[in-house]
């Protein structure tokens, strides 16, 4: 973890740097990570998935052991992220009603100081490019802070009914010429973040009571 301490570490659009923050200010009891280390295929929604001339791009899955209905509401309320993601310090939608094609929200989240860069706070602003409810969701969209940016993030999510449980599997992809300055870098806090965020989300999914 210690190179990921950059200017890079501030830089995930949707999931590494929730990752650093959530690392450097979690409880000891806060679940691992348990996400498949090579899933195999890519992720898509209606067709579309990442930006496939990405340098930099990572996917992952894992099991929840709730209710697929539950798993969709907790990850698409987007209100409520800061509830049980830790690194999300607020999260503002910018339209009304369930997610559609179109529909924006703003969130923000802390990013630490490093020996290259002051600490900051990220505003981040996604749109939703493709939806099919309970099934996937896809969106793009740039981060700003403090001399800190990251031109276009797409991150796509997909959820598959299974025996007991439900399959989230995710693949984002990063363009920006911070990032492709050391892609080495970068990389090691965008794979670990979307480990952490598909930890969180099982964590208040499974810990949400079943609605009768």
């Amino acid at each position: 973890m210690t190179r990921t301490r950059t200017a890079l570490t501030a830089l995930s659009l949707s999931a590494g740097l929730l990752a650093v923050t959530a690392c450097q200010s979690a409880p000891t009891s806060s679940p691992a990570p348990s996400s498949s280390a090579v899933p195999t295929g890519s992720v898509t929604c209606e067709g579309q998935g990442i930006n496939p001339a990405a340098q930099l791009h990572h996917r992952t899955e894992t099991r929840i052991n709730a209710p697929l209905d539950t798993v969709w509401k907790v990850q698409t309320e987007v209100e409520g992220w800061p509830a049980w993601q830790k690194a999300v310090t607020t999260a503002k939608r910018l339209d009304e009603g369930e997610l559609k094609a179109g529909s924006k929200f703003e969130w923000t989240t802390p990013a630490p100081a490093t020996p290259v860069s002051p600490a900051t706070t990220l505003n981040i602003t996604s749109t939703v490019l493709g939806i099919k409810t309970g099934e996937c969701v896809r969106w793009s969209g740039p981060a700003v802070g403090q001399g800190l940016g990251i031109d276009e993030g797409v991150h796509v999510w997909t959820f598959t009914e299974v025996d007991g449980g439900v399959l989230v599997r995710t693949e984002e992809s990063w363009t920006g010429a911070q990032l492709e300055a050391d892609p080495a870098t970068a990389i090691k806090v965008l794979a670990p973040g979307l480990d952490f965020w598909l930890a969180d989300l099982k964590a208040a999914a499974e810990a949400r009571p079943a609605q009768n």
